[in-house]
């Protein structure tokens, strides 16, 4: 039997600084069987569809900027392979990502994550470097996050990611996975490389992030409570 195919999307908003990197490891996966990747260009005003241009055998879908979790949508329901693959534009898999993982797809299991390593590139200005210091305990860490997972097409396309909102988009469709009962596995491997740079989201937009995150948890809490009241 064949294994299975792999739909990978990245989605992008003026990230030409790192995308071609992160494509470079997609295209050089171990993984046996067919990886089909696509760039969303959340309506970049930089050079960042040039650059996914510029690599034979991945398509590249342009869309007026709506935000991430609209283009990571757009780029799922434009595959139809099995299984779903998702990777930040400033992110990189390790070359054994999607084999260990597939290895770890059982029947019973919806998705699979693994570990991130976080890293900050070299040259970083001296302001976003000291934002970037992470205690060396918390620079390998479980990630419950786009890049570090793969899961079967009927699950994400049953939970996509909700386009209002902004950071908390992503532990926002975590939770709803959670309540709509799909089944995980997370790897004791390091499975991707997260970049914290002067660019990434999580530096330029922390005060926004706490807040979008208090909600969503409250919002996860409400719906527990309810379903739990029958109300």
């Amino acid at each position: 039997m064949s294994p299975p195919a792999i739909d990978v999307v990245i989605p992008v908003y003026n990230g030409e600084r790192f995308l071609g990197e992160a494509i470079a490891s997609v295209l050089g996966q171990t993984y046996a069987g067919e990886v089909r990747l696509t760039v969303v260009d959340d309506g970049s005003t930089d050079g960042s569809a040039s650059v996914a241009e510029g690599h034979a055998g991945v398509r590249v879908v342009r869309q007026a900027n709506a935000g991430q979790p609209d283009a990571l949508n757009h780029g799922v329901r434009l595959g139809g392979a099995p299984l779903v693959a998702l990777l930040d534009a400033d992110d990189v898999w390790v070359p054994e990502k999607l084999a260990w993982q597939v290895a770890a797809l059982a029947d019973d299991v919806d998705m699979v994550f693994g570990h991130a390593e976080q890293v900050a590139p070299p040259g970083l200005p001296e302001a976003a470097a000291r934002l970037a210091a992470i205690p060396p305990a918390q620079r390998v860490m479980p990630a419950h996050l786009p890049s570090a997972l793969l899961i079967r097409r009927p699950a994400i396309e049953a939970v996509s990611f909700r386009t209002e909102g902004a950071v908390g988009n992503v532990i926002d469709w975590y939770a709803r996975a959670r309540e709509a009962g799909l089944r995980e596995v997370m790897l004791d491997r390091v499975v991707y490389r997260r970049r914290i740079h002067d660019a990434n989201t999580g530096l330029r937009e922390r005060e926004r992030a706490q807040a979008d995150y208090l909600a969503v948890v409250k919002a996860a809490l409400d719906r527990r409570r309810a379903a739990d009241t029958g109300g």
